[in-house]
């Protein structure tokens, strides 16, 4: 099969723990789009976290593309137009924001350049860390947050979070979609939206047929795009429940498993 399309999780996929890519790693990447691949950068993370890895990548050079937020937005990174844009209403933030109070979570979404919380913690620093994005503590959520934003998290300890992901999917379901990206992290999105719905959208919009993708992720919010992808892959490092749910399995992010695959799938068929 000549895959075309290699789509990627970020955190613990693409990244080394270091948050960097190793040499190996982007030197199959650019080998790849070379050849006329498309990179997708596939993440959790807004926009705004995403485009020093695309920039690393050259990913506007070659045409590739970005898609954040879980899959609620989708950018072409040579020409910035937005393939798709998902975003939540005032009103149903509202509403998320008296549930993380219920449940005892912390809550933060994003506004411009800004993570917006009224509880600054271990577990916003850690997303600001991440994205590169600074914090902003407020008063009052609700009052903050007066326009339609693409996401929120709820956030905390992960037992926590594992108890309130099991509580909050069937009470939202066809509502939002409720999923870990982290096992302290709990994201919502519009009904309907994540990884692999999006790149369903976004294959079609290139003509790129499901069977001549490849993705690769290790959490529980890249189940979608493996399961959806010709070839789903799971990394070393990932949990059971993901690499249950893949076609291959490769090694770890410490180890070169994205540049394994890429060799051994893409690079070596494009040789041959």
């Amino acid at each position: 099969m000549k895959y075309k399309m290699i789509v990627l999780d970020l955190d613990d996929t693409l990244l080394r723990d270091d948050q960097t890519i190793s040499p190996r790693t982007k030197e199959a990447l650019m080998n790849a789009q070379k050849e006329g691949v498309k990179v997708v950068l596939a993440s959790g993370r807004p926009t705004f976290g995403m485009k020093g890895i695309a920039k690393e990548l050259e990913l506007e050079k070659f045409g590739s593309f970005i898609l954040s937020f879980n899959g609620a937005k989708i950018i072409n990174c040579r020409t910035e137009e937005v393939i798709f844009s998902s975003t939540l209403s005032v009103d149903t933030v509202q509403k998320l924001f008296g549930i993380s109070q219920r449940e005892h979570l912390s809550m933060l979404t994003y506004l411009g350049d800004h993570i917006v919380t009224e509880n600054r913690n271990e577990y916003t620093d850690i997303e600001s860390g991440l994205t590169g994005m600074s914090i902003r503590e407020v008063d009052s959520f609700v009052e903050a947050v007066n326009e339609p934003v693409v996401k929120v998290l709820m956030v905390d300890a992960p037992d926590k979070v594992a108890v309130a992901e099991k509580k909050l999917q069937p009470e939202l379901a066809g509502e939002l979609s409720v999923m870990r990206s982290k096992l302290f992290f709990l994201e919502f999105t519009e009904a309907g939206v994540d990884k692999g719905t999006s790149l369903h959208q976004l294959i079609r919009h290139l003509g790129i047929l499901q069977e001549e993708v490849i993705a690769m992720g290790d959490s529980f919010n890249d189940l979608a795009m493996i399961r959806f992808a010709g070839l789903g892959v799971a990394m070393g490092n990932a949990r059971d429940e993901i690499k249950d749910a893949a076609d291959y399995v490769t090694d770890t992010n410490m180890n070169d498993g994205v540049a394994k695959v890429i060799e051994q799938f893409v690079l070596a068929y494009q040789q041959a």
